[in-house]
């Protein structure tokens, strides 16, 4: 298949959707009829552009259409019979010729048909410079426009796809995509370590029977039995005794496991916690009904500080 410059595909293109005028189609059907490649191109932009001739439906033009292009061209009204006009007679041979002065015009008229049949042939070649020139530019400005409407409607893709993507297909809409963010929450810090005291609960000189181990931050008290064995039907009940209390106070019933815990020092001070004597009385089972002790201490003992509470760390001035 032969090579063919772009004015010759855009001419088959403007063939196939027929915006060529009668000239430019008479050129293509005279090349279609000799180069059957050529042909070949149009038929293939026929049916490239076929497409666009399905989607607008044919519309029947109004009968008032027909009767303006009649009289447009003259053929409104019933046209007469064609007369030939009939042979002049011989002229007499005798007689003198006569000069019309019709056949004087059309004598004179004959230079002019036989000057405009003859004229050169760089005058013919500029005016078709000329009508190909302005052919090529019409093609041109058809194509310039083609693709303007193409761009816009990209760019109006796009918009759509950027603010309102569920109005395109599925084939166009944007595949969504997925971020992971990774969030670290801010490290707590840790407390630090509070006061911690112990007291041993023992005889006069005897074995440790009870360690009672106290929180100084919170003042939560930890009892832990080492040896006392219990008595059946008793209890061992924890006392706090202390100058500035008018009586020794209960901290309750030590549990029969190994170790009893309880919350009830919060309602005291430091001075008293850490100042007091403890003690272990034997009540009866389940502890002393009114709250005051029934027999004398068994075991006693006082706090100590074990770990000692964080230092301050002093504010540096501003």
């Amino acid at each position: 298949m032969m090579a063919y410059s772009e004015d010759h595909i855009a001419l088959a293109a403007e063939y196939a959707v027929g915006t060529l005028d009668a000239e430019e189609r008479a050129q293509v059907e005279a090349m279609m009829s000799v180069d059957k490649d050529f042909t070949s191109m149009v038929e293939a932009w026929e049916q490239k552009l076929g497409v666009l001739n399905q989607m607008v439906g044919s519309i029947e033009p109004r009968p008032i259409v027909w009767e303006n292009i009649k009289a447009a061209i003259g053929h409104a009204d019933t046209q007469a019979a064609l007369v030939l006009p009939g042979s002049p007679p011989a002229p007499d041979i005798g007689q003198s010729e006569v000069v019309q002065p019709e056949a004087v015009q059309s004598e004179s008229a004959q230079p002019e048909a036989v000057e405009r049949e003859f004229l050169p042939p760089e005058f013919m070649a500029d005016n078709a410079n000329v009508i190909q020139l302005s052919a090529r530019a019409r093609r041109w400005r058809n194509i310039a426009t083609a693709m303007s409407a193409i761009a816009a409607a990209l760019v109006a893709m796009f918009t759509i796809g950027i603010y309102q993507p569920d109005l395109l297909p599925d084939s166009l809409r944007p595949k969504p995509r997925t971020r992971f963010v990774e969030v670290r929450a801010p490290a707590t810090p840790t407390a630090p370590p509070s006061a911690q005291y112990v007291a041993v609960l023992q005889k006069q000189g005897g074995a440790p029977a009870f360690i009672l181990t106290v929180d100084g931050a919170t003042k939560n008290f930890t009892i832990r039995k080492v040896d006392a064995p219990p008595e059946a039907g008793k209890s061992f009940e924890l006392w706090l005794i202390s100058d500035k209390l008018p009586k020794p106070r209960s901290l309750g019933v030590i549990g029969d496991g190994d170790f009893t815990a309880r919350p009830v020092l919060a309602s005291f001070d430091a001075d008293t916690i850490n100042s007091a004597t403890y003690a272990v009385t034997v009540e009866q089972a389940g502890g002393s009904p009114d709250g005051n002790p029934h027999s004398t201490p068994v075991f006693t003992g006082k706090l100590l500080e074990t770990v000692p509470p964080p230092a301050q760390v002093p504010s540096q001035p501003r």
